[in-house]
């Protein structure tokens, strides 16, 4: 992990960056064909569609009604409530230049070849900024020693955006009728439900947008109080499905973003149910981790995951077909009894990581480096590149393997064995992710990258 360090982003692409998204977002309109009352299918990985909607719409979220507990989800007004937006009174002058300073908190390589998470804070003042940057690299810290982000930290960069708020803290913290002036509108008690942590989606993706990328987008809230949200489904701008809201100083609110996680990345079902919902009859599930199918019906059909089946998974057990998922009691089965897409504080069943690692590839590359392909490159050119631990590395000149630089991250065309003869030459890394994480052989071909310079000899 390199050192954090702060880089300015100039006023005006500020200010153009926020009139963009406002006007992105005024011009966003969704209509949800789901209420509180309506089951959700099992069709997709989550029930929740999150969207920018007229006035008087709704959104579903996910929240936590305690540490350990199974999750639940809700319908929510889609604005903020009146009663926030009346406090609300424009930043002073030195508030403003604060406003929307973008830090990066790890820096792995380019955006293009990373999986960008972006943190912002809500409820902390033009002097608290330092405390969130401190809150977003413990936040970090614990997500990412959850696996399988532990073994793939290298994939990740990290940034903060700072979100300058009048007040400090958050509304509905400690009672329902604390109202504080904040940038995102973070309020508990949303709909009703003190652990229920909302937020205003659209001020959350102006403040995203200011990151140089976003993939994944997690607003803490100044409070000690427990508490967070799922939005899942989100359309946004800069390209992340999903908002995880999560107390900044709570110990267990990071299982909160690690859940929503496995929804955006990993587009894993729940795997909690309501008695209520009955016996699911309807197509066969898209998510990884919910079938229809029994054990034996998966392995005689070579579907879902069949592959893992028998096998010990981390979260407890071993990998069968358990009973209720998806929000139904019967019709869905589950790969483990207890993951953490059912509890939190649990961790990822084998096919979860699977479907983690295939998220974590779609955003990175299991190759990365700082030198472009279109730098010319002389014999004592330096050239890194960046794997994951679980990665081979090879090094090629002029198609022929160099046996003798395999798993060298940083070589030379000289080292390489390239000739100074005047000629151009072609120097290639090539990369293979071989986890054993990955079973399923369409996914492990993903699994693979390579670059490619011309040096001159």
């Amino acid at each position: 992990m390199r050192h954090p360090h702060r880089r300015r982003i100039p006023a005006s692409a500020r200010v153009s960056t926020l009139v963009a998204a406002v006007v992105v977002a005024a011009a966003t309109a969704a209509t949800l064909t789901s209420t509180a009352s309506a089951h959700p299918t099992a069709e997709s990985a989550h029930p929740a569609t999150a969207k920018h909607g007229p006035a008087g719409a709704e959104v579903e979220v996910e929240y936590f009604t305690k540490p350990g507990g199974h999750p639940r989800h809700t319908s929510v007004p889609a604005a903020t409530p009146e009663r926030l937006q009346r406090v609300e009174r424009a930043l002073s002058p030195a508030q403003t230049a604060a406003d929307g300073d973008v830090t990066s908190v790890v820096d792995n390589g380019p955006t293009a070849e990373k999986l960008d998470v972006v943190f912002i804070g809500d409820g902390y003042t033009a002097d608290q900024q330092e405390d969130f940057h401190s809150d977003v690299r413990a936040k970090w810290a614990e997500m990412s020693a959850v696996q399988p982000y532990a073994s793939y930290t290298d994939l990740f960069n990290v940034w903060s955006v700072d979100a300058v708020s009048r007040q400090s803290g958050v509304s509905g913290d400690p009672g329902k009728d604390v109202v504080k002036d904040t940038a995102l509108k973070s309020y508990f008690w949303c709909d009703g439900l003190e652990r229920l942590l909302c937020v205003d989606e659209k001020k959350v993706e102006s403040y995203a947008m200011k990151a140089p990328a976003a993939d994944l987008v997690v607003v803490l809230s100044n409070s000690t109080k427990y508490g967070g949200a799922g939005y899942n489904d989100v359309t946004s701008k800069p390209g992340y499905d999903g908002i995880a809201t999560a107390s900044s100083d709570h110990p267990d609110s990071d299982q909160i973003a690690v859940h929503e996680t496995g929804h955006s990345l990993g587009k894993l079902a729940d795997e909690y149910f309501y008695p209520d919902y009955g016996t699911y009859t309807g197509a066969e599930p898209t998510a990884a981790n919910a079938t229809k199918l029994t054990a034996e019906q998966m392995k005689a059909q070579s579907k879902k995951w069949y592959r893992w089946l028998g096998q010990t998974s981390p979260d407890g057990g071993l990998v069968g077909a358990y009973e209720g998922g998806a929000y139904y009691p019967k019709g869905i089965n589950r790969p483990t009894e207890n993951s953490i897409m059912r509890s939190l504080g649990r961790e990822y069943s084998l096919p979860g990581r699977e479907a983690m690692i295939a998220g974590f590839y779609r955003h990175a590359s299991v190759l990365s480096s700082t030198t472009p392909a279109s730098t010319a490159l002389r014999p004592t050119t330096a050239l890194t590149v960046d794997i994951p631990a679980s990665a081979t590395l090879t090094w090629w000149l002029d198609g022929k393997q160099v046996t003798a630089a395999k798993g060298r991250t940083q070589v030379t065309p000289k080292s390489l064995g390239m000739r100074a003869d005047g000629r151009t030459h072609t120097i290639t890394a090539k990369a293979a992710d071989t986890t054993a994480w990955v079973k399923d052989p369409a996914l492990r071909k993903q699994l693979t990258a390579s670059r490619t310079w011309k040096a001159k000899g």
